[in-house]
């Protein structure tokens, strides 16, 4: 059965987000200066640069910056939140695109140091709950902690972390409902404000995830032991939930990569990983464990045959080498349709065929990793074709919010 969440309910559920798994339909989104617009960006971990007051906020908020981040009193949000990681793509995807999938995840050893009592728990990471909880403890106690919850604070990873602590803490068979650990009236009420929060970079083992992507949301039950299934009200709960859910698969050939199908359309969306900024702080263990492949060479060049873009400038330029060259492309009938941002991370869509499957896109997503290498490595300046190219790229860019 599916635990009860106590009343009173938070409102503001956000169903359409998660159950379409469409950025289009899904996010609160807003045009966000291009890298030839604005001068202030806000770097990863929240600070914000030289900005006009008139000018639009780097937040991507689409308002003038005197009346978003421009007030003093109001903390910025973070915009990697989980940049230390090796598999921040696929973080980010979970978040934003992915309706319904599964990832089993263990404790760093240093939290199990301070805290051996939790060696034992079984904790999975997972889309979407029950009504948009935070988090919950199954009766046998294991722990469900959701990347999509109803009310966001100003860093996702830090939120996440805060619904597992409590999970840790929780009784078997209750839904963990707390706020956002790092919603803004939290964070302004801190003296620490969000450095004192953990991450959930810092609470989980390094080792990238083992991801699952279901077809709907059956896994919220446990199997019942007689085979009776679950009760009226919950089976009918649970086929509404089902309904919304488009169909998503994710290629094995290229990492982050997810073929969908909402309504009529096939897509493909495919997140690119990006290096740390120079200066930013990094989780130890991470980099340890991923190497150079998470910061990008010692010179601040790209890691020689990588995905990885040393900056978003770098990837950019490699899309309109690629667009240029008639190579942005996944196979016969595809075509390339733009990109948005998510959690500081770009993703490039293309539009399928009719009726492609996910196994078809395999090889060419393959393929088409290979050019991408090729052109990230390009030491040449751009042309003229592919700069107008690039900036056709960007005016026609989103950022979810």
């Amino acid at each position: 059965m599916i635990a009860r969440r106590p009343a009173p309910q938070r409102p503001g559920a956000r169903p359409a987000r998660v159950a379409a798994g469409s950025p289009a339909a899904a996010r609160r989104r807003s045009a966000e200066p291009g890298p030839d617009g604005p001068t202030g960006e806000i770097d990863p971990t929240g600070a914000i640069g030289v900005v006009g007051p008139r000018e639009p906020c780097p937040c991507g908020s689409g308002r003038r910056y005197k009346a978003c981040h421009g007030e003093r009193s109001r903390p910025a949000p973070v915009l990697r939140p989980f940049l230390s990681r090796r598999d921040e793509p696929d973080l980010v995807a979970l978040r934003e695109l992915v309706p319904s999938a599964t990832a089993p995840v263990i404790l760093a050893a240093d939290h199990l140091a301070k805290h051996p009592e939790h060696a034992d728990r079984r904790i999975t990471l997972c889309t979407m709950l029950p009504q948009a909880a935070p988090a919950l403890v199954r009766e046998d106690g294991e722990i469900l902690v959701a990347m999509q919850t109803a009310l966001p604070g100003l860093d996702a990873s830090r939120d996440i972390a805060g619904a597992l602590l409590a999970a840790l803490d929780a009784d078997p068979g209750n839904v963990v409902d707390v706020p956002a650990a790092s919603s803004p009236r939290l964070v302004e009420q801190r003296p620490d404000g969000l450095a004192g929060l953990p991450r959930l970079t810092d609470l989980l083992d390094p080792a990238p995830l083992e991801i699952t992507v279901h077809p709907g949301f059956g896994w919220w039950l446990r199997p019942s032991d007689d085979d009776s299934g679950p009760n009226q009200e919950v089976a009918a709960m649970l086929e509404r939930a089902n309904a919304t859910v488009v169909p998503t698969v994710r290629l094995s050939a290229v990492p982050a990569a997810y073929w969908c199908h909402p309504s009529d359309r096939w897509h493909l969306r495919w997140a690119l990983p990006l290096a740390a900024p120079a200066g930013a702080a990094t989780d130890s263990a991470a980099t340890a464990a991923t190497g150079s492949a998470v910061t990008g060479s010692a010179d601040g060049g790209d890691v020689a045959g990588s995905d990885i873009a040393r900056s978003e400038e770098a990837l950019l330029d490699a899309l309109a080498r690629l667009a240029a060259a008639e190579r942005l492309t996944v196979g016969p009938g595809t075509r390339f349709v733009g990109f948005f941002r998510a959690d500081g991370i770009v993703i490039p869509v293309w539009d399928l065929a009719a009726d492609t499957a996910p196994e078809r896109c395999e090889e060419p997503a393959a393929a088409l990793r290979l050019a991408y290498r090729e052109a990230l490595a390009s030491p040449t300046s751009l042309t003229a074709q592919e700069r107008r190219i690039r900036a056709g790229l960007v005016g026609r860019s989103l950022t979810l919010r």
